[in-house]
């Protein structure tokens, strides 16, 4: 595996660079924020995933560890592949991602190039609770709304799981986002009935 690169900066184009390591040249995709930062004749290190596929060995950079782990951590979400975890990543920051994630944006994540909002909903419901996991200790702290911990803990007071209360309050935002609702403005107990009719618990 090629985690890290360091050399000269050759070419640079629309979608990539290309860095000159040891007197080869070698294709690095990168979004538009790094391609932004680079100037040819510059010596760059990127901290890089490689992609494996039958008919090809692809480079994917990024200037800092933190958005390397989640360019791979966000390709372990069903349908996403690397050319939109790098879409991902060009269009949020690690923190703005994260941030999104838990507080269930999906309006801020579905504006990201070929998400779309079931995409969004995907990366919501898998990556959750998980973007904290970062190891070189990159964490976001995110307050959760209100309402949202008091209908949690009606829900566990009602028999819930914490895993199962999650999923009917993920069910419910979905919903109210859809008719362009905030969960905010509804009563606690219009709330609670919405998820108690949502089906999420297992």
């Amino acid at each position: 595996m090629i985690a890290t690169l360091t050399g000269e900066i050759k070419v640079i184009t629309s979608d990539r660079a290309v860095i000159e390591v040891g007197g080869v040249g070698l294709s690095v995709y990168l979004t538009q924020n790094s391609l932004a930062h680079l100037n040819l004749g510059a010596t760059v290190t990127f901290h890089t995933s490689l992609v494996v596929r039958e008919d090809s060995l692809t480079l994917y950079g990024f200037l800092a560890l933190e958005s390397k782990q989640l360019f791979e951590q966000v390709q372990t979400v069903s349908g996403i592949g690397p050319k939109v975890a790098l879409a991902i990543l060009g269009s949020l920051s690690p923190e703005e991602l994260a941030t999104a994630i838990a507080g269930e944006n999906i309006a801020a994540i579905e504006r990201v190039p070929g998400i779309g909002r079931k995409g969004a909903q995907r990366l919501i419901l898998e990556l959750k609770g998980k973007l904290s996991d970062l190891s070189d200790g990159a964490r976001v702290s995110v307050q959760q709304p209100i309402w949202r911990e008091q209908l949690t803990n009606a829900l566990i007071s009602l028999g819930f799981t914490p895993k199962d209360s999650d999923r009917a309050i993920t069910s419910v935002v979905n919903d109210l986002q859809s008719h362009r609702l905030d969960p905010a403005d509804l009563e606690l107990s219009e709330l609670l009935k919405r998820a108690l009719q949502s089906g999420g618990r297992k």
